[in-house]
């Protein structure tokens, strides 16, 4: 279930949408940034919103939360871009960027999401992608932040929840390719 395809380096870091894990996907891309593997991080948005923010005081979407994680780790506002056409799978944020890569002319891209949906997400853009020349690569932060780690998903209540619905995904999208 969890792979890579590492790019060195890359016209833009595209932050999947996941709105129970994105934490730990706006380190990873703010890592790359740091390492200087893109200049741009661009957020999908999955048009969900968290919990109350007091110093909002409102309930901000979760890509707005990602920003604000991609900005404390360092990332400039200016470096950031959000789509901000609704997405609301896998293949919909490929079949979106894929548009986006087309008009803006990028020939390369690293995504970043967690290493339970690796896999699947790495399949979808490959196929998104196919008869385009835009290299896609794919990168996971380490397990075990918001989600647990591959050896020991059964010993926690958010692997119940996350790699059995990952599984009946990935069948659907095998089936329905």
């Amino acid at each position: 279930m969890v792979v890579d395809a590492p790019l060195a380096r890359s016209d833009a870091i595209v932050v999947l949408s996941g709105s129970s894990t994105y934490v730990e996907r706006a380190q990873k891309a703010a890592a790359l940034f740091r390492e200087g593997r893109s200049p741009k991080i661009i957020l999908t948005n999955d048009n969900r919103q968290g919990g109350w923010s007091s110093v909002e005081q409102r309930n901000p979407f979760f890509y707005e939360r990602a920003i604000s994680e991609l900005t404390h780790a360092g990332v400039p506002q200016s470096a950031i871009e959000v789509i901000p056409q609704p997405v609301y799978s896998t293949h919909d944020e490929a079949a979106l960027l894929r548009s986006y890569s087309d008009t803006r002319g990028l020939h390369s891209l690293i995504v970043v999401t967690s290493a339970y949906h690796s896999r699947r997400a790495l399949s979808t853009f490959r196929t998104a992608f196919a008869t385009s020349s835009v290299a896609i690569g794919l990168e996971h932060p380490a397990t075990g932040q918001q989600t647990p780690p591959p050896s020991t998903w059964w010993l926690h209540p958010r692997g119940w929840m996350m790699v059995p619905t990952e599984y009946l995904k990935m069948v659907y999208y095998w089936v329905s390719a």
